[in-house]
C-alpha cells in the first residue's frame, strides 16, 4: 500500500534525535519502552538509524539497533516524505512521513499495510491535542487507531 506523504521535506531538519510518542506493537518493538530513534548524515548520503529502547520497564537493560535509510524516490515530487529503512542487510521497508510538524518537533510515520505506526516528537512527551491531532491523520489514512500502544518514556507518564 502506498500512502500520499508530506510535501516540502529536508532530510537535514529530520536528523537528531525523536521521542517514540506512540505505535504499533510491532514484533521488533515488544515490551520495549523509553524508546528513541537519532538520525545522522552517513558520509556516503544515507541516513544512519540509531534506535534505542529498554526491554522490559524504562529502567530494564539497553537495546540498540542501527540501520540506514535513503530517500525512497528523490525525484518524485508527488511522494518527498517517503524513505526507504533498513536494518537488515539489502532489505529495505518503506518509511511513509504521513504528518510532519513546520518546526519538524513531531511526525507521524507509517510503514506498509497498515502494520506499522509511529508517533515521534523532539520531547518525551506530545500535549495530547497535537497527538490526538495525529491519531485523527492516522484514521483518514485507514489505520486502526485502538492498536496504538502509548509508550512509557523514563520522565513522563503515558497517557
Amino acid at each position: 500500500m502506498e500512502y500520499e506523504t508530506i510535501t516540502g521535506f529536508d532530510p537535514k531538519r529530520y536528523l537528531g534525535k525523536w521521542y517514540e510518542i506512540a505505535r504499533f506493537d510491532y514484533r521488533f518493538e515488544r515490551d520495549m519502552y523509553a524508546v528513541t530513534a537519532e538520525y545522522s548524515l552517513r558520509s556516503d548520503g544515507k541516513i544512519r538509524v540509531v534506535n534505542t529502547g529498554r526491554r522490559g520497564s524504562p529502567d530494564g537493560p539497553t537495546v540498540t539497533a542501527a540501520g540506514k535509510a535513503k530517500l525512497g524516490a528523490p525525484k518524485d515530487p508527488v511522494r518527498p516524505g517517503f524513505l526507504k529503512v533498513s536494518f537488515f542487510g539489502p532489505f529495505y521497508a518503506p518509511y511513509y512521513i504521513l504528518a510532519l510538524d513546520p518546526d519538524y518537533q513531531y511526525a507521524l510515520v507509517a510503514g506498509k499495510r497498515h502494520k506499522t505506526l509511529w508517533i515521534l516528537s523532539r520531547q518525551p512527551q506530545l500535549s495530547q491535542e497535537i497527538t490526538q491531532h495525529l491519531i485523527e491523520i492516522a484514521r483518514q489514512h485507514g489505520f486502526d487507531t485502538s492498536k496504538l500502544r502509548f509508550v512509557e518514556q523514563s520522565n513522563r507518564t503515558p497517557y
